[in-house]
């Protein structure tokens, strides 16, 4: 099963080792037709603490690395290829 990327910003980096990266998806309205945001947090490791507040970062699923962290932070190598 292929893992998902998602691309979002860093919200939050107070935790050690940790990230918190808001996802924003947009969509079609099924009735309203009117183009709706919806977004979610999700909690990324961030190995070498590289990225800051406001950065933007691709995440990619992973096993879990802790209670609720399930996703890891594509570095700008892996994120290039």
């Amino acid at each position: 099963m292929p893992k998902r990327i998602l691309q979002g910003r860093v919200t939050s980096d107070k935790n050690d080792q940790t990230v918190t990266v808001l996802v924003e998806r947009r969509y079609k309205h099924p009735l309203l037709h009117k183009t709706v945001r919806s977004s979610k947090k999700y909690r990324a490791h961030d190995a070498n603490n590289q990225f800051k507040i406001g950065d933007t970062v691709r995440i990619a699923e992973c096993a879990p690395v802790s209670k609720t962290k399930r996703w890891t932070v594509l570095t700008d190598e892996a994120a290039s290829a």
